[in-house]
């Protein structure tokens, strides 16, 4: 029987996705900038919730351990990765 992903994993590999197209693209990039620029705002109380970038480490750590911020240059190696990633489930693994 085939499994087909989570909802959560398929979000995950989405998020990844887009990260890799991001990342690729030059430096003064609206979307490049806007990526990586912080706002200096106060939260909310209660559980801080996680930010996107927070979302993208974790889901980097899972996919590509050591290293993986410069694998998503080479655009065919990072799409082989995210799909050996879908097939193999490795996304519902907790993150240490």
């Amino acid at each position: 029987m085939v499994k087909k992903p989570t909802v959560t994993e398929t979000i995950r590999l989405n998020i990844l996705c887009w990260f890799g197209h991001i990342q690729r693209m030059e430096a003064n990039i609206l979307s490049k900038k806007l990526l990586y620029m912080t706002l200096e705002t106060t939260r909310l109380r209660g559980r801080p919730r996680n930010r996107w970038q927070e979302e993208v480490k974790e889901g980097g750590k899972l996919v590509g351990g050591r290293g993986w911020q410069e694998r998503v240059y080479n655009r065919q190696k990072w799409k082989q990765i995210l799909r050996t990633a879908r097939n193999h489930r490795f996304l519902h693994m907790p993150v240490q």
